[in-house]
């Protein structure tokens, strides 16, 4: 698991490369806006952050005082370097982001297992808390909801609760172009800080 140290090498590093490149560029090929001309304004989820370079620092709109956790800057740092608007509006499990397969167990562990676990038997709580994130329902599953927490690395969610004679099963699914923007571990981490985010809201 990564630690601390880990991390802040890791965004320390992607706000160097970013540093080197042009802010409107980046918010236009990331899908995102410029407040003015060294602040991009990216909203996350249920929150609005506003980023500033060349340190490429991070703040909450609603909560200035706020700690941004670094895996949240590290995934939408990643972003930045790495987003071409190339969405190939194909939908592909985890194992089949290319070099995913090492890093499975850690992702069912934090974002399937959690998913199942908390929505597996509350369905409506799923749909409760998706609202909240800006989730669009798809036919898919007892609950299944479309998220965009990165303009260009959509996932999906989907929950089929389980009764007597079939447990309950999660999915995420990710466009088949995440792999060309982000490493399997950031993708996990988009998936799992979603739905870690939906637990959140749901209490």
């Amino acid at each position: 698991m990564a630690r601390v140290d880990d991390f802040q090498q890791a965004r320390d590093l992607a706000a160097e490369q970013l540093a080197q490149q042009d802010l409107t560029r980046i918010a236009r090929r990331a899908g995102y806006e410029t407040v003015d001309d060294a602040t991009l304004r990216i909203p996350f989820l249920d929150r609005d952050y506003r980023v500033s370079a060349p340190a490429f620092t991070f703040s909450d709109e609603a909560n200035p005082e706020a700690q941004i956790p670094l895996q949240e800057q590290v995934l939408i740092l990643h972003y930045l370097l790495g987003c071409r608007q190339q969405l190939k509006g194909q939908w592909v499990a985890y194992r089949e982001i290319p070099g995913a397969s090492f890093y499975f167990g850690p992702f069912v562990k934090r974002a399937i297992e959690p998913l199942k676990k908390v929505f597996g038997q509350n369905s409506a709580g799923l749909r409760t808390a998706a609202e909240r994130l800006n989730g669009t329902p798809i036919d898919t599953g007892d609950a299944g909801f479309h998220f965009a927490p990165l303009p260009y690395a959509p996932i999906q969610i989907i929950v089929w609760e389980g009764d007597e004679e079939f447990p309950t099963e999660a999915n995420i699914l990710f466009d088949a172009s995440v792999g060309d923007y982000l490493s399997p571990e950031d993708a996990a981490w988009l998936a799992s800080l979603t739905v870690y985010r939906l637990m959140a809201v749901a209490r």
